[in-house]
């Protein structure tokens, strides 16, 4: 039974971490960051959706070309 219980808390950690690694990697954790952020710094104000955090990130990256070659 011990080793049963064992094996899923390892499964299931393991599963996690891949899940935090993927949200890294493809972005999705970095808007869930700008929410926070944003609602720590602005309470009243409506949350971006996330269609309007990505057209507010691109244009800020075009604006702000830094250490970018192209």
């Amino acid at each position: 039974m011990t080793v049963t219980v064992t094996a899923a808390v390892a499964v299931r950690r393991w599963a996690g971490g891949v899940r935090w690694y993927l949200r890294e990697l493809t972005g999705e954790a970095e808007y869930d960051r700008y929410c926070g952020r944003h609602r720590r710094h602005h309470p009243l104000a409506p949350v971006p959706t996330r269609r309007e955090y990505e057209v507010l990130r691109t244009r800020h990256r075009e604006a702000h070309p830094q250490g970018r070659c192209c």
